[in-house]
C-alpha cells in the first residue's frame, strides 16, 4: 500500500456517492441480520486503532440520503453538507459524513459556551465543520472505513483531511461527536481534543425474559418498575409495535404529530421533516421498530427506535395525552421487551436523563474530539476538558454505584 495513492475530496450531497460505495465504507460487516462482533484491531505500537462496526443503521446512505433529500439536513436549515471522502487508486475507502453548520442546534455535545467565548473575544466561531449523524446523539462509527484496507493508514488520512477541510472552509474548527473510543483516540493522535460525556444504556446480560431482568433489580425498583407498567396502561391503553410494512403511512402521519407536539414544546421547531419519516419508511423499513399508544380507537402516543445488529436505539418520542407513567413504558421498558426477544445487546435510550437510572439504564461514557484551528481558543479549551473528563468519570461511577441492581447483601 505504501506505493498506492490516497486521495481526499469533500462533496456536497450524500447523492454524489453511490449508495453501494458509502455503505461498503459505512457498514462493511454487511449483514444488519448478523449478530458478528468483530474485536478491536491492534495498531502497529500497540494501541488500539480503529474497529470494525457492526450494522448501525444511522450511518447507512438511506438515512443520510433521508436527512438531506427531506430538507431536514442542508444548507437552509444549516447543515451544509461537505462529506469527506478518502479515495486509494480511485476507489472510495474512507467516508467522513461531514456539514458546514453555522449554529450549533441539533448536535447534543453542546459548545455554545465555546463560542460566546470566541466571540467576546473578537473571534469568529461559525462557521464550523460537525461530523456527525444529524440529529442523532447515538454512538458509531465516525471515520467510515471499507474492508480489506489499513485501516489506520486510512483513518489517519481522514484525520489529516478534515483538519484540511477546516482550513479551505474557513470554519473555526471540527467537532466529530459520538464516536467509537478508538476513532477518537486515533483522531487525539493528530491534534484533535478529547471530550468524553454520558448517556445511559441498558445491557442485556443474557436475559431470557423481561422477569429475568426484573429479577436482576433490587426489591425497591423491581415493585417501582411493575407498578409503572401496569399504571402506564390502565386508561384502557394498549401497546402496538410496528415493523416493516406494518409501519404505514397512516401510521407516520401519528407519529409526525407527536413528535411536533412535543418537539415544539422541547425545542420550540422540531429538526425532521415529514418527508424523512416517509422516506426511511420506504428504504430503512426493516432497520425501524415504532412503539406505539391507542386509546379509544386512536394513536395517542409513540416512540421511533432503529435497529441495529446488536444494539437498539431509542431516538425520539412524542404524545398528544399524557398519562403517568407511558413516557417510561413506551421508550424505555418495551425497547427493553424488544431487545431481549432480539437477543440484542444494548439499548441506547439517547442523551441526558438521569431518571433512566432507575429503569436499568447504566452511565456509559461517549466520546467526542474536536479540532481547534486558533492555538489561544485550542489552550483554553483543552484546560476546561481536562477538568470536564475527571468530573464525568466521577459523576459515572458514582451512579453506577448507585444503580437499581442488586448487591450482594440485599435481598433475592
Amino acid at each position: 500500500m505504501a506505493s498506492s495513492e490516497i486521495t481526499l475530496e469533500a462533496v456536497p450531497s450524500v447523492s454524489d456517492i453511490k449508495a453501494a460505495e458509502w455503505d461498503a465504507c459505512a457498514n462493511p460487516a454487511g449483514d444488519p441480520n448478523s449478530l458478528e462482533n468483530l474485536d478491536t484491531l491492534a495498531s502497529r505500537d500497540g494501541s488500539c486503532a480503529i474497529s470494525k462496526p457492526t450494522y448501525n443503521p444511522f450511518v447507512s446512505h438511506a438515512f443520510f440520503a433521508a436527512a438531506e433529500a427531506s430538507g431536514s439536513a442542508c444548507a437552509r436549515t444549516g447543515w451544509g453538507p461537505r462529506h469527506l471522502l478518502a479515495r486509494l487508486d480511485g476507489e472510495i475507502v474512507g467516508v467522513v459524513p461531514c456539514y458546514l453548520k453555522n449554529h450549533s442546534q441539533g448536535e447534543y455535545v453542546f459548545d455554545r459556551g465555546w463560542a460566546d467565548a470566541y466571540e467576546r473575544a473578537g473571534g469568529r466561531y461559525y462557521p464550523k465543520l460537525q461530523v456527525s449523524v444529524p440529529f442523532t446523539p447515538a454512538t458509531g462509527p465516525r471515520l467510515l472505513i471499507r474492508d480489506g484496507v489499513d485501516r489506520e493508514l486510512i483513518g489517519s488520512a481522514l484525520a489529516r483531511g478534515l483538519m484540511a477541510l477546516c482550513n479551505a472552509t474557513g470554519a473555526s474548527s471540527v467537532h466529530v461527536t459520538f464516536a467509537r473510543e478508538a476513532e477518537a483516540k486515533l483522531l487525539g493522535a493528530h491534534g484533535f481534543l478529547q471530550r468524553n460525556d454520558q448517556q445511559f444504556h441498558w445491557h442485556n446480560e443474557g436475559y431470557g425474559t423481561f422477569d429475568d431482568f426484573l429479577n436482576s433489580l433490587n426489591s425497591r425498583h423491581r415493585k417501582s418498575i411493575k407498578r409503572e407498567r401496569r399504571e402506564a396502561v390502565a386508561a384502557g391503553i394498549t401497546i402496538h409495535r410496528l415493523t416493516g410494512a406494518d409501519i404505514t403511512e397512516e401510521a407516520w402521519d401519528a407519529f409526525f404529530a407527536f413528535y411536533m407536539e412535543t418537539g415544539s414544546r422541547k425545542w420550540g421547531r422540531p429538526y425532521l421533516t415529514r418527508k424523512f419519516f416517509s422516506l426511511i419508511g420506504e428504504s430503512m423499513s426493516r432497520d425501524v421498530m415504532l412503539v406505539m399508544a391507542k386509546r379509544n380507537g386512536r394513536w395517542i402516543a409513540g416512540a421511533i427506535n432503529f435497529v441495529g445488529s446488536d444494539t437498539l436505539f431509542g431516538r425520539n418520542w412524542g404524545a398528544i395525552e399524557h398519562h403517568p407513567f407511558l413516557h417510561f413504558e413506551v421508550c424505555y421498558y418495551q425497547a427493553i421487551d424488544f431487545a431481549i426477544e432480539r437477543g440484542l445487546k444494548i439499548v441506547e435510550a439517547g442523551a441526558q436523563g438521569e431518571h433512566k437510572l432507575a429503569r436499568g439504564y447504566l452511565p456509559q461514557t461517549t466520546y467526542s474530539a474536536h479540532f481547534i484551528a486558533d492555538p489561544d481558543l485550542r489552550r483554553a479549551i483543552a484546560d476546561y476538558l481536562k477538568r470536564e473528563r475527571a468530573y464525568v468519570a466521577e459523576v459515572g461511577r458514582e451512579l453506577t454505584e448507585a444503580g437499581p441492581f442488586r448487591k450482594a447483601a440485599d435481598e433475592a
